[in-house]
């Protein structure tokens, strides 16, 4: 297992800066995800950390050893890309060996790895087929698997799921994430779906324009963003401005809200406030448990199976609430919006 650290990290490309002063610490074992949109950068991180392209300033090191210029030859680490890159004239056992024939590794060797990797890939019956005769889903397993026989020191996914249907992504996210954690691999794993980040990764880095936006737990990520760039590109479907009147108290446009004081904002200060959708309580009717009650009208419902999302006009704003689909409330309805002052988050601006 290896520790993997960019200090300072830049890249230009011509006058263009793809990446700008990116520190990240990436732990021994640990799946870290590098999650943005298009054009962000993340790509590129990736390949300076395999050595497929060479930081223009900055430090990339593995277990305290900078690598920053190493060749990729040199890294001892594997790459899995969305292309599964399979020889289609070469069957799943040749694909997967390839990399060890080329090193010239004694056949017993290879055969004794190639039969432990493909049991644990869970493709032994497939050994004869070739890359045609396979689903998308058993390809991409041969893929990781022919990286995995090499035993990297360091894991590298870039978007590997992103050519499979939304039953199959899911399927494989548990079984990139449970082999994962079976070889204790350090993986870095490249995605613009916020999804398949915070079910796969320990610590998610969300990079904008280059620059690293936050670093954390895919929780903290998600209920207490940095900024409200984070929080909208994770989906928190109600962002609003505010003013902290009080310790424990922020006027909204819909609104007066209880919240949870904080230290480091100051009564007076404009912030910005986020609600997400789960976290809003819609009730009939307000009663002695209501934290607080906010009037408001149904004005859009959108049913998506297990959840409905409802659009509510309180005062003069639009909240979205998901609710389970256990019950469906109609367009026009009156209802009390309570929300827990812990699951209000205040950013400052």
């Amino acid at each position: 297992m290896t520790k993997v650290q960019l200090s300072g990290v830049r890249k230009l490309f011509g006058t263009f800066t793809a990446i700008e002063n990116i520190d990240l610490t990436i732990e021994s074992g640990e799946l870290v995800a590098l999650l943005g949109p298009s054009g962000c950068g993340k790509t590129t991180t990736l390949r300076m950390v395999a050595g497929l392209e060479a930081p223009t300033s900055g430090e990339i090191m593995f277990d305290d050893k900078d690598v920053s210029h190493l060749p990729v030859q040199d890294r001892n680490v594997g790459m899995v890309f969305q292309r599964y890159a399979l020889f289609p004239h070469m069957t799943v056992e040749k694909n997967v060996a390839f990399g060890l024939s080329v090193r010239k590794v004694p056949k017993a060797e290879i055969e004794e790895r190639l039969a432990e990797i493909l049991d644990v890939v869970q493709l032994s019956g497939f050994r004869h087929r070739f890359p045609a005769q396979l689903s998308g889903g058993q390809m991409q397993r041969v893929a990781i698997a022919r990286t995995l026989i090499t035993k990297p020191s360091v894991l590298m996914m870039d978007e590997p799921l992103a050519n499979l249907d939304t039953k199959l992504r899911g399927e494989m996210r548990r079984f990139i994430r449970n082999l994962q954690q079976r070889f204790g691999i350090t993986t870095i794993f490249v995605t613009h779906d916020q999804v398949e980040a915070m079910e796969l990764a320990d610590r998610v880095a969300v990079i904008f324009d280059g620059h690293l936006a936050q670093y954390d737990t895919p929780d903290t990520l998600y209920r207490q963003p940095h900024s409200t760039d984070v929080a909208d590109f994770m989906g928190a479907g109600n962002l609003f401005a505010a003013r902290l009147a009080a310790p424990d108290r922020a006027e909204t446009a819909f609104g007066t809200l209880r919240v949870a004081p904080r230290e480091d904002l100051r009564t007076g200060e404009e912030i910005d406030v986020v609600l997400r959708e789960e976290a809003i309580d819609m009730l009939d009717r307000p009663d002695a448990a209501t934290h607080q009650a906010l009037s408001g009208e149904i004005v859009a419902r959108d049913f998506f199976g297990a959840n409905v999302n409802y659009t509510v006009v309180c005062g003069d704003a639009r909240l979205s609430v998901s609710e389970q689909s256990r019950r469906l409330l109609d367009v026009g309805s009156t209802v009390w919006l309570d929300i827990p002052p812990d699951r209000i988050w205040l950013m400052s601006r």
